[in-house]
């Protein structure tokens, strides 16, 4: 990843050289995962709820074949409203650069540059995964492999429900990939807070999250990622049955509409939202900045031990 050329935003580049805290933030949740306006104006949110909480926000895109760590407003407007901004994955990073795209990082994008460029906690929603019909499609999120090679912590709301989660977990295990449930022993799943699955381990405070990054990069046996895995309280989640209506009524729909790879994931959020009347939206706003407070907060805890 150290041939990557990237351009710092220059609160973000100040912050790193005082080594201050800063959390990556995805910009594929602005440019794919909301629908406009709303899509901005969360964005920004995000950014403040990073910096309330007393770190500095790194939110991650590529703007005319440069990555950038470290949107500035007019940057991050331009995503947000632009037609035709990539979604850039790992693989897509060169090409789009080579070719002056402007494009929205995924999580494994994200993970990766953020990495690079030497932040060690990330804020996203939901993870990417083991797509369902895997055996079949053999259909599985970057994010996974990813993370088993990255360096960073991210704090998320488990892996969107659309997926397999428990086929999710058996290869995040496989991987080497560490997951802890903040403040739970059960695995969130996404806009519901108990994805169905139990987790072996728990942790309940930023620093001890932080102590866990600590741990990791001082065995160096371990040369990925860890999940930090944020579930959304019991009444702030969508509700669980209209979550699994409208699950089935998606599935259905992408199966007859023949909607395979990137498209799936803006395909079925896109579906939740029209069907449960804007209200998956608000849960999905909910998430992102509940996981980009906690993600500050484990920043601001892994700069203090660092000293």
């Amino acid at each position: 990843m150290t041939d990557f050329h990237i351009r710092h935003g220059r609160e973000v580049a100040e912050a790193l050289r005082a080594r201050r805290p800063v959390v990556a933030l995805e910009s594929t949740i602005v440019s794919h995962g909301l629908p406009r306006p709303d899509n901005l104006l969360v964005a920004r949110r995000i950014e403040q709820t990073v910096r309330e909480a007393g770190a500095v926000p790194a939110t991650i895109g590529m703007v005319g074949g440069q990555l950038v760590v470290g949107l500035d407003d007019a940057e991050l407007t331009r995503l947000a409203t632009a037609d035709g901004v990539a979604k850039l994955s790992v693989r897509d990073l060169a090409v789009a650069a080579a070719t002056g795209a402007d494009g929205a990082t995924t999580v494994a994008a994200t993970s990766a540059v953020a990495a690079a460029a030497g932040i060690g906690v990330f804020a996203t929603g939901g993870l990417g995964g083991v797509h369902r019909e895997a055996a079949q499609t053999f259909d599985e999120s970057a994010d996974l492999v990813t993370l088993s090679r990255t360096p960073i912590a991210v704090v998320c709301a488990g892996v969107k429900s659309i997926l397999d989660v428990g086929a999710t977990l058996e290869r995040l295990e496989t991987l080497g990939v560490g997951v802890v449930g903040y403040r739970t022993r059960r695995f969130p799943g996404f806009f519901v807070t108990d994805g169905g699955f139990d987790l072996d381990w728990s942790v309940d405070s930023p620093e001890q999250v932080a102590a866990t990054m600590a741990a990791r990069a001082g065995q160096r046996a371990h040369g990925g990622g860890l999940i930090v895995a944020n579930p959304l309280p019991v009444d702030e989640q969508l509700d669980p049955e209209l979550h699994d209506r409208t699950l089935a009524e998606g599935l259905a729909r992408l199966a007859r509409d023949g909607v395979t790879g990137k498209a799936v994931t803006p395909y079925l959020l896109a579906h939740f939202h029209s069907a449960t009347g804007g209200a998956s939206l608000a849960v999905n706003v909910r998430i992102i900045l509940r996981n980009a407070d906690l993600a500050a907060r484990i920043a601001v805890a892994a700069s203090a031990t660092a000293g």
